[in-house]
């Protein structure tokens, strides 16, 4: 019977997953200007890389929070530097690109695939993981799951990952063929409208995190 997980942590972990990917941070930015701006599977490939960030996330967590919660909350200082400074660095090199509305009108939706943006997956990834509050909050989460349902064994907590992934996968499949249905609304002046708005935004971000801990004056637990 240990191989048998407890059902309940299907729906939990769904719902977690949806809770985790939707509301509107650095990687959400990224992926709806990428829907935009390329479609459907450019949005996907986008929400993939966040899918299998917040994946790694959550199997770190269940594999040891107790150990891996307190590296990560030790070494938080480098983790958001890092992931400010590639804020920033995503957030310039977007406000800066000039769209190329007219290649982008002539590409059928149809004739493109994930294929076409799989480099999207790696950039969306790496935003991802080096995002504290994704990470703190995947292991917060973790550690307050057993208010909704158990989590025993090594099964129960890999099913629970599966699941959170598969709730995150399904929010991005929503978001991108949402935002992919109306992108033909968008011409040339308002996309690079949007793209320069979601550069601030990601600069805007990557500052934040910066700042935080500049504010803090760069501690680290227990200094």
């Amino acid at each position: 019977m240990d191989f048998i997980p407890n059902p309940l942590i299907i729906p939990v972990g769904l719902v977690i997953g949806v809770l985790v990917a939707a509301p509107v941070g650095p990687v959400n930015v990224l992926c709806i200007q990428r829907a935009i701006e390329r479609g459907f599977f450019g949005g996907l490939a986008a929400g993939i890389g966040a899918v299998l960030g917040d994946g790694t996330i959550a199997l770190f967590a269940a594999l040891g929070v107790g150990a891996i919660s307190g590296a990560i909350e030790y070494h938080r200082t480098a983790i958001q530097v890092v992931g400010g400074l590639a804020l920033i660095a995503f957030g310039i090199k977007l406000y800066l690109t000039v769209p190329p509305i007219e290649a982008e009108a002539r590409i059928d939706p149809d004739q493109t695939s994930l294929r076409d943006f799989v480099w999207d997956i790696p950039q969306t990834y790496f935003l991802t993981i080096t995002n504290p509050g994704a990470v703190l909050g995947l292991f917060a989460i973790f550690g307050g799951v057993s208010t909704f349902v158990e989590v025993h064994s090594t099964i129960d907590a890999l099913t629970m990952v599966a699941a959170i992934m598969a709730g995150s996968l399904a929010w991005w499949i929503f978001l991108a063929n949402l935002i992919s249905r109306f992108r033909h609304l968008v011409d040339a002046p308002r996309l690079q409208l949007i793209n320069k708005c979601a550069g601030a935004a990601l600069m805007i971000f990557g500052a934040v995190l910066i700042g935080e801990m500049v504010l803090k004056g760069g501690s680290v637990p227990g200094h």
